[in-house]
């Protein structure tokens, strides 16, 4: 379930789609990586990905904003609402970008920034989904492993509850300021 209650900007600031729309035959992911500006970013610019939204799931109260999220009492993480045409990009192919641009072992953070809001996630929608993700952390806990990275990787794998979408000036917020604060940053691990 998605609620909007933001009065969001029906539109995504790059492509001018609808963000509340799913076109028939795509598909929806949700994933968290630490702050979800430069996470969205990484998203749209996959070549078959019809559209992104950040916004906030997982956590413990309704309707969070992002002051509350920042507190750490909402149990709210920051997370990219993925759109994609699998004929055209696999979900396999979205995860595997996913995986390798953060750092999926460190538990409630992602470098400097600390909190339940910046967890590693993915939040599916259908059982098949879930396999996929399972599948694709089971390999890149593989590869960390032949890089020397002996960590476990902490990532929550788990069906969508309610994503509520963030505030419209989080929406495509890299687009708007191109200067703005990106913090993904791999481990340099690769699918093989």
């Amino acid at each position: 379930m998605t609620i909007n209650k933001q009065n969001l900007r029906p539109h995504h600031f790059i492509s001018q789609v609808d963000l509340e729309i799913t076109p028939p035959d795509h598909d929806v992911i949700y994933v968290g990586m630490g702050c979800f500006w430069g996470a969205e970013r990484l998203f749209w610019q996959l070549p078959g990905v019809y559209s992104t939204a950040v916004g906030y799931t997982g956590g413990d109260t309704l309707n969070p904003n992002y002051k509350e999220v920042c507190t750490g009492t909402t149990n709210h993480v920051e997370v990219v609402k993925v759109v994609f045409n699998p004929t055209l990009i696999s979900l396999e192919t979205v995860l595997h970008s996913f995986w390798q641009n953060h750092n999926p072992t460190q538990g409630m953070r992602q470098g400097n920034d600390i909190g339940t809001q910046y967890r590693s996630v993915i939040y599916t929608n259908s059982e098949q989904q879930q396999l996929i993700a399972e599948e694709t952390q089971q390999q890149y806990q593989t590869a960390l492993e032949k890089q020397g990275i002996n960590a476990p990787i902490t990532t929550e794998i788990l069906p969508i509850n309610i994503f509520y979408f963030a505030e419209e000036y989080h929406q495509q917020y890299l687009a708007k300021n191109p200067d703005g604060y990106c913090g993904l940053d791999g481990t340099g691990a690769c699918f093989l």
